[in-house]
C-alpha cells in the first residue's frame, strides 16, 4: 500500500500534493493547529469563523485577492489559492512598440471579432429555427385536437 496522493494541478497548496503526499506543512501547521486552541479558549466566536473559513476553502473576496496577487506573488507561495501559479503575467493592450507585431495583433483581434460576429449571428439563426420548429409543433397539436374535436361533436343538420 503506497502513500502517495494525486497530483492534480488544481489541487489547493495547504493539501499535501505538492509536497509528495507528506501531511501537513511541519511547524507552520503546528502553530496553526496551537492558535486555535488558544482561540477557543480566550475568543472562540473568532476560532469558530476561522475553522468555518478553512473549511469553505479558505474564500477571499475578489478585491483582496486581486490586492494580494498584485504586491505580494513575488513571495513565491502565494497562501489564498493563486488559481494562475505559473502563468505569465497578461500584457497590457498598448502598442507594443513592433510596428510589424502591433499590425499582426490588430489583424487577429480583427479575424476575432468577425468570426465571434459570425458565430453570434449562427446563434441567432438557430434561436429562429428552434422557435419555427415550436411553431410548427404547436400548430401540429393545436390542428390534431381541432380534427378530434370536430369528429367527437356531433353533427348537427337541419
Amino acid at each position: 500500500m503506497s502513500n502517495t496522493a494525486s497530483t492534480s494541478t488544481t489541487s489547493p497548496p495547504w493539501d499535501g500534493a505538492r509536497t509528495g503526499g507528506k501531511c501537513g506543512r511541519g511547524p507552520r501547521r503546528a502553530l496553526e493547529i496551537v492558535g486555535i486552541v488558544f482561540a477557543f479558549i480566550w475568543f472562540w466566536p473568532l476560532a469558530l469563523a476561522y475553522i468555518a473559513w478553512k473549511l469553505m476553502g479558505y474564500p477571499v473576496p475578489n478585491e483582496f485577492r486581486a490586492f494580494m496577487e498584485r504586491n505580494f506573488t513575488h513571495l513565491g507561495d502565494f497562501p489564498f489559492g493563486n488559481s494562475n501559479r505559473g502563468a505569465q503575467p497578461r500584457p497590457a493592450s498598448g502598442p507594443t512598440g513592433n510596428s510589424h507585431f502591433d499590425d499582426y495583433r490588430r489583424a487577429e483581434i480583427e479575424r476575432l471579432e468577425a468570426e465571434r460576429r459570425r458565430l453570434d449571428e449562427e446563434v441567432r439563426e438557430f434561436g429562429e429555427f428552434v422557435e419555427e420548429l415550436k411553431r410548427a409543433k404547436d400548430r401540429e397539436e393545436f390542428d390534431a385536437y381541432m380534427r378530434k374535436r370536430r369528429a367527437m361533436s356531433p353533427t348537427t343538420e337541419a
